[in-house]
């Protein structure tokens, strides 16, 4: 049954809480799913979410620590001391240890590294922390199974029960030679049907494994375990010596992450920033594309004050500059947004840059064909006048068409000089877009005028 959360439950919650009642704190908070109990505390005030946090056994409490929000997480940490955050740590996974620690200003973090108890633990955390958080060195874990290509299958299960105890999730067991080296994957089912005298080396598999190296970016990871379909894969140094894993809710939440990333971006946020963010945090975020946006609109009303003579000539004129402004914006966001989205998924680099401008410039002119028919028969129903009819028509024609290819050529350039496409499907092509379709259709009406 799926938990949800509602004001009466943190109602009686805090009743429950002022009175004390423990037992029944344990009995409605304790029994949930940790990424639930993130929730419950999320929605309470810091000290009696700590009350709470404190009635969770290790495991829990550990679990529901990493899917507490990012901004909550930091200052929730605030209220417990090094030996405190310590003790949390030395139940987490490898990866999820170094990316909490990784939160923690430097003084605070080697202050709890030095209490954690779990010496060999502390020891492969800071290993991690020394790889780029975006790396797949960053996302790995140090826990998993592995298994000498030379071992036979009943030292193979004796060996994997051992090490098990370490492993939440065991996917698979990776075949390593006597230098630590990748050499293939075992899966539990050969290994369970094998005889138990039978060597690894006869029984695993060699052919097409997927790894990636730590220095590989977290999108290159996602993209390899999405197209094949992993649920977790390998992570080798530079040397091809086998150093962790990661795994698919690891990936999953770059994904996610990535997402949003685009997606704000997009929106002209140029921060990560949650519903839970500072007010300073998501002005500081939104200002800077409300800024541009600010100057493309003065832009824009420059433009419209150097034709003030032929609008006042032809008064209705103004009336059509919100549809040119708005099908130019328009058009040029779901260009950029198709490319994006094709320079996310790798899909261009078959085809290349110059079939997809091609592409968007046919159905820029498809388009602008049919919009510039429909404006023309519009116009001159409500206007009578067959200039303004023609002068609507033939500009918003070049717009669309125009629009279409510049919204397909940012986002390729912006790829080309490594700078996120993800921009151009926002504010920026739509201000730049506003600022070209002005400027067009007061040409186009001053040679057809004057």
């Amino acid at each position: 049954m799926n938990f949800e959360l509602t004001k009466k439950y943190l109602e009686e919650l805090r009743t429950m809480i002022e009175q004390n009642q423990t037992a029944a704190i344990v009995e409605v908070v304790c029994s949930l799913h940790p990424a639930d109990v993130a929730d419950v505390l999320e929605n309470l005030e810091p000290e009696d979410a700590k009350f709470i946090y404190s009635l969770l056994d290790e495991e829990n409490a550990a679990e529901a620590l990493m899917e507490l929000d990012d901004d909550f997480r930091q200052e929730f940490l605030k209220l417990f001391s090094s030996t405190e955050i310590a003790e949390q740590v030395d139940q987490l996974d490898t990866d999820d240890a170094a990316d909490l620690l990784g939160e923690l200003p430097d003084e605070d973090m080697e202050d709890v590294i030095s209490k954690m108890e779990d010496q060999e633990h502390a020891s492969d955390i800071i290993d991690l922390l020394r790889y780029d958080e975006d790396s797949a060195g960053g996302l790995m874990q140090t826990e998993y199974i592995v298994a000498k290509e030379n071992w036979e299958v009943t030292r193979c299960v004796v060996e994997m029960r051992r090490q098990a105890e370490d492993v939440e999730k065991v996917y698979s067991i990776y075949v390593v030679d006597d230098d630590d080296k990748l050499l293939g994957i075992l899966s539990l089912r050969r290994l369970l049907f094998a005889d138990p005298k039978t060597l690894i080396r006869e029984i695993y598999m060699k052919e097409n494994i997927h790894y990636v190296k730590t220095n590989d970016t977290q999108e290159d990871v996602a993209e390899i375990m999405e197209k094949y379909d992993l649920v977790a894969i390998p992570v080798v140094d530079l040397q091809g010596k086998l150093v962790g894993r990661i795994t698919i809710d690891d990936v999953v939440d770059v994904i996610r992450e990535e997402a949003e990333k685009d997606f704000q971006m997009a929106s002209g946020i140029s921060e990560n920033v949650e519903s839970s963010s500072s007010i300073l945090k998501n002005t500081r975020s939104r200002l800077p594309w409300i800024l541009i946006g600010l100057a493309g609109g003065v832009m824009s009303s420059q433009i419209i004050k150097g034709y003030e003579g032929s609008i006042a000539l032809i008064p209705s004129l103004a009336f059509f500059i919100p549809l040119i402004a708005s099908t130019a914006g328009n058009i040029g966001v779901q260009s950029s947004a198709i490319v994006v989205q094709g320079l996310a998924s790798k899909d261009f680099q078959m085809r290349g840059i110059f079939t997809q401008v091609l592409k968007e410039s046919i159905v820029g002119i498809i388009v602008g064909l049919i919009c510039a028919g429909v404006i023309y028969g519009v116009g001159y129903f409500f206007t009578e006048e067959l200039r303004l009819a023609s002068t609507l028509a033939i500009s918003l024609f070049i717009v669309v068409v125009f629009s279409a290819i510049l919204g397909t050529f940012i986002p390729l350039a912006l790829d080309r000089l490594k700078i996120d496409p993800a921009l151009a499907t926002g504010p920026f092509i739509t201000t730049a877009n506003d600022i070209i379709g002005l400027s067009i259709y007061f040409l186009v009406a001053y040679i057809i005028y004057f």
